[in-house]
């Protein structure tokens, strides 16, 4: 799989674990209804379904992942809570993409 094939993959698996997680934060956090937790399971089984289609092992597919939701994660905050970022938040997440990139571009061993 292509860098960037593998990195659209990560980003959209990063939205499904994130839906999946804010959904229910909003049920408890802010009382809107029970029912979002139907689409919010959807979502989580989403995530792990989309988890399976990396090419890599679950370890690796893990940690190279993990750059990806930071970069997510900072993006929601922005775009859906309306929190302006940071220049750390822009360094973290440069950094974390960084090391998604030295995982998910080593050589086949």
């Amino acid at each position: 799989m292509d860098f960037i094939k593998l990195t659209a993959l990560f980003f959209v698996t990063a939205i499904a674990e994130i839906v999946g997680c804010y959904l229910p934060w909003l049920v408890l956090r802010q009382d809107k209804s029970p029912w979002l937790l139907l689409p919010a399971a959807l979502s989580l089984a989403l995530f792990a379904w989309l988890l399976t289609l990396h090419p890599t092992g679950a370890a690796r597919t893990y940690a190279a992942y993990g750059g990806a939701y930071i970069a997510v994660a900072l993006l929601w905050l922005r775009l859906v809570d309306g929190v302006a970022l940071t220049r750390y938040d822009m360094a973290g997440a440069g950094l974390a993409l960084a090391g998604m990139a030295v995982i998910a571009l080593q050589p086949p061993t």
